[in-house]
């Protein structure tokens, strides 16, 4: 784990609130993201894990508080500006186009880049990360299995260099053993320096891989602490981590 204790976040939430029509979704949010972290966000069902991640990506916009991206506020910028500055997102249930081989899938990671000598070096650092795609370059994205979806998904979003990866449920749907192979790749990819936000459910497959994590409970959160910690904390351990 790196020593990141002087760096200025890359991510930060600060009081957020977001509604959802009269339901207060998120209440009095804070969080943050520091360059070459790690950092998970685990709750169960309807915690406000999905709409933490709308907030951060501009899919939904706070009633108040702010979403800052490398100091800079953005409540109120489009997703797109977000994406042109450096989040990429990997979706849940990976959203891959499955009409399109394996070689178009990672260009369409790429299609707001113009520099053809970096993108050729990324393609080349994805598919040296991922031998698998390299073996079904042409094929359509739609006959991959499941895990190779997701190593397209993250594929797919290194393609545009990105400086923050969001995350979503990166477990669901995943037989168990394949699971496992996708937490050793996001680590990797996050050893290789690239800081990584995820949101999950499998809080012990999450907090064994990550620096720190943040619990959310009906859309506060209620405990945050180094990944270690919270793995040997025993109200964690009795809420997510008895099954």
């Amino acid at each position: 784990m790196n020593d990141l204790t002087s760096q200025n976040p890359i991510l930060e939430l600060e009081g957020i609130n977001t509604f959802y029509g009269q339901i207060h979704i998120l209440q009095d949010v804070n969080l943050k993201v520091l360059p070459g972290e790690l950092v998970c966000l685990l709750g169960g069902n309807a915690s406000g894990k999905s709409t933490t991640l709308k907030t951060i990506l501009g899919i939904v916009t706070p009633v108040s508080g702010k979403v800052l991206f490398d100091g800079q506020e953005v409540q109120k910028r489009s997703t797109s500006y977000r994406v042109e500055h450096g989040m990429a997102v990997v979706p849940e249930n990976r959203r891959i186009f499955g009409d399109m081989s394996v070689h178009e899938n990672l260009l369409m990671g790429a299609y707001l880049r113009n520099d053809s000598d970096g993108i050729n070096e990324d393609y080349e650092r994805v598919l040296g990360l991922f031998p698998r795609l390299r073996e079904r370059i042409s094929q359509y994205g739609g006959t991959l299995s499941g895990g190779e979806q997701q190593m397209l998904a993250m594929g797919r979003a290194l393609m545009s260099r990105p400086r923050l990866i969001l995350m979503d449920e990166p477990s669901m749907g995943l037989a168990p053993i394949l699971v496992e192979q996708n937490f050793e790749i996001i680590q990797q990819v996050n050893e290789q320096g690239t800081t990584i936000f995820m949101v999950e459910q499998n809080a012990h497959m999450a907090l064994s891989i990550a620096d720190r994590g943040y619990v959310l409970q009906t859309g506060r959160v209620v405990l945050t602490d180094d990944a270690k910690k919270l793995l040997d904390n025993d109200d964690l351990r009795k809420a997510y981590l008895g099954r």
